[in-house]
């Protein structure tokens, strides 16, 4: 690679080690800024180098009951895989460097207040729903919403009101929200309680939040935001507004996704207009967060906390140029589409996330499904996902030149040695929901279970969808139709992987009685 503009910033293992902790190093590099402090990773040290002898759980105490995990995982991070104590606070109930980690995240991130979520985004965002919402309440949301949302409203006992996205008609995605379709919904729902907002999509598509915000607000509804994939917006100019920035309510972020902390690690971030509700939302959150909270995972958002307050713009600047030479090559191969910005209307397609690269296929004669195949079993490179148009590489901070110039190189040849002529354009993950049940009451009825392609007609029980990106197909409460049939047979002969009934082939369907 020639003349790349990434090559101004230092690659992550072109960095030389400094002497001395990482703690030290910023104590001396920001002697005064609190964020350059990692309360719990500074607890979690001190026990360490304390060497207390355990009897308490967990049983493998520090990694010397189980050697091959030790082996595995290596010592120093089972000897902080700890239990609640004093010494370390507990999750539940913070009161010492567990809730400093959470007000320091909470600054970071311009929220009045933040959870530390250890059970994914999933469980940030049920939370959510589950201390907005009532039992028959009705929830404002786009159809093409994670399977968590759904699960959501179950728990809730909440009724969806869904908002048609819209697809976009040469790449064959659902979009966002337009304002005027949401405006619409508020007014033919006045009492809805709240509007929640994907930000961005899988896809990286960003609706006009900071308006949608305002309409919610002055209707006296709360926003609540999926950010799962929108970690980096807070750090970034290139980027759409935040949730916090937007003045949404409440937003769950997966730090994992595009922060760089451990899978499974997430922010439940709490705005101003919340802030009278924090202990309340605490207790909503404690409904299904564990009580035996991993330190692995926390220590893992404190600290990366601290690197994203510290180094984040530098960090995504050179992350947006990184994705945005990668756009520029694909494109130049021909027959594949990396749309970036150009491809926004300012209505439900309003802004885009730079880091998605999203790639169109079908002008190749491929599926995003068989690219992303061939990408992984011949090429040894694994995308996010594939869909029946598109695939998803998503470019972050522990990306490099030379990973996009394998990933290029690999396109071209995968192109020269499968391409075929262009195939007709099937939509993807979205089809018109026939809503005639909360979905509470169809996942709880007395259910039959039938072969999918007899359930024409009759009221799913369970959901059905292609994961990754886990966006429903069909959900419960939704009256299976022939083109709802016809879509999940369609994705299952083209390579996706369909999940989300009890039967593991995906070949019958709860419908209720």
């Amino acid at each position: 690679m020639q003349n790349n503009p990434i090559d101004q910033f230092s690659r992550p293992d072109d960095v030389p080690p400094e002497k001395g902790s990482l703690l030290n190093q910023y104590r001396k590099r920001y002697p005064n800024n609190p964020q350059s402090r990692a309360p719990l990773a500074e607890i979690l040290q001190l026990h360490r180098e304390r060497g207390i002898t355990h009897f308490d759980v967990p049983g493998h105490k520090q990694g010397k009951g189980n050697p091959d995990l030790t082996d595995f995982l290596g010592e120093k991070a089972l000897s902080i895989d700890v239990g609640s104590m004093k010494m370390v606070d507990n999750l539940i109930h913070p009161i010492s460097v567990i809730k400093e980690a959470e007000e320091l995240a909470a600054e970071a991130f311009s929220a009045h207040s933040a959870f530390f979520m250890v059970n994914g985004t999933s469980g940030a965002i049920q939370a959510m729903i589950m201390s907005s919402l009532n039992p028959g309440d009705e929830l404002i949301l786009p159809r093409n919403v994670h399977r968590s949302i759904i699960n959501g409203l179950i728990l809730a006992h909440a009724k969806p009101v869904y908002v048609n996205p819209g697809v976009h008609p040469e790449l064959g995605i659902p979009l966002g929200m337009s304002v005027d379709d949401v405006a619409q919904a508020i007014e033919e729902h006045p009492k809805a309680k709240a509007i929640l907002v994907n930000h961005p999509t899988y896809y990286g598509i960003c609706s006009n939040l900071t308006e949608i915000t305002r309409l919610a607000h002055k209707a006296n509804m709360r926003v609540l935001v999926d950010g799962a994939h929108g970690t980096h917006f807070h750090f970034g100019g290139d980027y759409p507004v935040s949730a916090m920035v937007a003045g949404v309510d409440m937003a769950a972020h997966s730090i994992h996704k595009t922060g760089g902390s451990l899978t499974q690690s997430s922010l439940l971030l709490l705005g101003e207009g919340v802030k009278d509700e924090v202990s309340y939302i605490r207790q909503v959150v404690n409904l299904t967060q564990t009580t035996s909270a991993s330190y692995l995972l926390m220590v893992s958002l404190d600290l990366t906390r601290r690197m994203l307050a510290l180094r984040g713009k530098e960090i995504f600047e050179r992350v947006s140029l990184l994705a945005e030479y990668a756009r520029s090559e694909i494109n130049k191969l021909g027959g594949y589409y990396a749309f970036g910005k150009e491809a926004a209307d300012g209505d439900a397609f309003f802004d885009f996330d730079l880091t998605k690269l999203s790639v169109h296929t079908r002008h190749i004669g491929l599926t995003g499904q068989g690219v992303h195949d061939l990408l992984r079993d011949e090429y040894d490179i694994l995308p996010e996902f594939g869909d029946l148009s598109n695939f998803l590489a998503i470019i972050s901070l522990g990306d490099s030149p030379d990973a996009v110039d394998k990933l290029v190189s690999a396109m071209a040849d995968i192109k020269q040695r499968y391409g075929k002529g262009a195939r007709e354009l099937i939509a993807s993950e979205y089809v018109d929901p026939q809503v005639v049940m909360m979905p509470t009451e169809a996942f709880y009825s007395s259910t039959d279970q039938i072969p999918l392609l007899k359930a024409a007609g009759r009221i799913a029980a369970e959901s059905i969808m292609a994961y990754p990106p886990g966006i429903p197909i069909l959900a419960p409460g939704e009256r299976v139709t022939g083109e709802v049939i016809d879509y999940i047979e369609y994705a299952r002969a083209n390579g996706s992987l369909l999940t989300g009934t009890e039967d593991p082939q995906v070949e019958k369907l709860l419908v209720v009685k």
